[in-house]
């Protein structure tokens, strides 16, 4: 028979290891913020100066260009820590990835449940989905009428060949 002190000690030592993980896991996650939030520092700091400057000292042209110069340096953080966009348009639509928001008619069989245009984009970080996109669905309504066989069923006769 074992001693009852024995399993005292064992739950002492389970309940320190659980504790001791989740104060290691609360640290690699504050760790892995920071080393986010320090990538993205510098493309914050440039748009804060974008943020101030006298809108009648500069040109649009200009602007726009340091704007699109700040967007270029933040996705190259965020690529590097493993966001990924979500926003091609022409590929199938997947619940997992995309949110449908509407509805349009395709022009052909092919495009049947496909994106037909992306509304907002949806992200990923490391596999994992962060926000869906928003999308349109392309719907195909079938050529009813319009002879060209594709995939409606009925076996291809017309009204008047079916008598």
């Amino acid at each position: 028979m074992v001693p009852k002190d024995t399993y005292l000690r064992l739950a002492a030592e389970y309940d320190n290891f659980r504790k001791r993980t989740l104060k290691e896991r609360t640290e690699l996650w504050s760790k892995a913020q920071a080393d986010l939030v320090q990538r993205l520092v510098d493309a914050l700091d440039d748009l804060a100066r974008f943020a101030h400057i006298e809108p009648s000292a500069e040109t649009a042209k200009t602007i726009h260009e340091g704007v699109d110069l700040v967007e270029r340096k933040i996705w190259k953080e965020l690529e590097a820590a493993g966001v990924r966009r979500v926003d091609e348009v022409g590929v199938p639509f997947d619940p997992s990835q995309h949110e449908a928001v509407t509805t349009a008619p395709a022009s052909a069989p092919e495009e049947d449940h496909t994106v037909g245009a992306v509304l907002q984009a949806g992200y990923q970080l490391g596999g994992a989905l962060i926000r869906p996109a928003r999308v349109t669905v392309l719907t195909w309504q079938g050529g009813h009428g319009r002879g060209g066989g594709g995939g409606g069923g009925g076996g291809g006769a017309t009204e008047g060949e079916r008598g």
